[in-house]
């Protein structure tokens, strides 16, 4: 499962990356803050998998430990695509010939499906959006269903395209054209961050 790491973790990560394998006293003395706070911090992340520590024994007594940045939390650190998103689809949408932007579209919308749809094979549509709803959750979407209605209702409460969106919102067409593709069947945008909602709302049915 990808966790969702807030900037104040990633700021620790990148510190404890940077000192390399180090104590709770030297990631104290590099940030400034009390061993109590590293503690906690640290096992928090531990339980997460983005830091491992490793016993250091010198002579008798109670051993030490180094922390160290897993290959999870590394990723976590470098998994920043924002700006990269943003360029390639302003350079797909400023292609030229038409036919040919659709289809790179196209593909990109049925890649998601196939990446999002893989775990989605329940029968019964209440099952199929939280089976989609699991597998987003999964690489670190912040979404949730409901089913207190008439139709459930698939929740995100951040845009995970914001950026994108905010310049081209042909972003949130596609997404609900996933969404529809996944759960076979029609899924509407009922409300939409970009309109001032503080989550976007996917009706499904």
């Amino acid at each position: 499962m990808k966790h969702a790491i807030d900037q104040a973790d990633r700021q620790f990560l990148d510190e404890l990356h940077r000192l390399g394998p180090a104590m709770v006293q030297d990631v104290c003395t590099a940030i400034g803050v009390t061993a109590t706070a590293v503690r906690q911090r640290l096992s928090r992340l531990q339980a997460m998998g983005l830091v491992n520590r490793e016993m250091v024994r010198a002579g008798r007594g109670r051993p030490s430990y180094r922390y160290i940045v897993t290959e999870a939390g590394l990723k976590d650190l470098g998994d920043n695509y924002a700006d990269l998103a943003q360029i390639l689809w302003h350079e797909i949408m400023n292609i030229e010939d038409g036919d040919v932007r659709k289809r790179v579209v196209r593909r990109i919308r049925d890649s998601l499906v196939q990446r999002y749809g893989s775990r989605v094979q329940a029968d019964l549509i209440e099952s199929r959006v939280d089976q989609l709803q699991t597998t987003l959750a999964d690489r670190g979407f912040d979404v949730e269903t409901d089913h207190s209605g008439c139709l459930p209702i698939l929740r995100e409460n951040n845009c995970p395209y914001h950026e994108l969106a905010s310049t081209d919102s042909t972003i949130c067409e596609m997404e609900q054209e996933v969404f529809e593709e996944v759960l076979g069947t029609s899924v509407r945008l009922t409300q939409c961050c970009l309109d001032g909602h503080t989550c976007c709302e996917f009706q499904v049915g």
